[in-house]
């Protein structure tokens, strides 16, 4: 009867994991957050001391898992509604190449070596620095990078790597300051277009000399 109970609470464990997985919501394997590492090592462990503990109430083992699930689903909430949560738990993306030059200084704040830079360039067959034009290592660990372009169309084309200027009606002063803008430029050139409330501007970014503007809920 051990044997069948074992099993029961093993296929019931799967099920209520899958479930919580789904309501956590989707992403890959490779973009996990810090927090959501470490939910899912904690569910993982949960449910192993579950399965080896029968004698133990079901309902017992399986209240810190549904703690662990409001909490996660509570702070997604509290990410999606405020810039500066979000940044505090998920962390925020860190230009390590900027124009094809390597910033040392963030580097070293991210405790990232040449070593793991130019292997993860490697593996995205690039083979020299020089032919970077941005880098940007992610929350997640990942590098995103963008290669220079071999031959621009005009005076005003940028790189390919657009900065975003407005995220979630926030201004986005640094990344103004990386473009040699300022915060009242940005708002001068949205009045012009129409613009009034830039609470109301869910991301805004400029490239090529355009801007390109998503008005929230539109």
């Amino acid at each position: 009867m051990e044997i069948f109970e074992t099993i029961g609470k093993t296929v019931l464990l799967y099920g209520i994991i899958l479930i919580i997985f789904r309501l956590m919501g989707k992403r890959e394997i490779g973009e996990l957050s810090i927090l959501d590492l470490v939910v899912f090592l904690m569910l993982s462990e949960l449910a192993v001391v579950a399965i080896e503990y029968p004698d133990k109430s079901i309902w017992h083992q399986l209240t810190p898992m549904l703690v662990l699930m409001l909490m996660q689903v509570a702070l997604a909430f509290i990410s999606l509604k405020s810039q500066k949560a979000r940044k505090l738990l998920d962390g925020e993306p860190a230009i390590l190449i900027r124009q094809g030059k390597v910033d040392e200084k963030q580097m070293r704040k991210q405790r990232y070596n040449f070593d793991d830079l130019l292997m993860q360039l490697r593996e995205k067959d690039i083979g020299d620095i020089r032919d970077v034009d941005y880098a940007i290592l992610e929350p997640s660990g990942k590098l995103s990078v963008f290669q220079k372009q071999k031959e621009k169309k005009s005076e005003n084309e940028t790189s390919a790597f657009t900065l975003p200027l407005i995220i979630d009606g926030i201004i986005q002063d640094e990344h103004l300051a990386t473009m040699n803008k300022t915060n009242l430029w940005l708002r001068q050139k949205l009045r012009e277009l129409g613009y009034k409330d830039l609470k109301q501007i869910s991301y805004c970014s400029f490239q090529n000399g355009q801007f390109f503007v998503d008005v929230k809920d539109e």
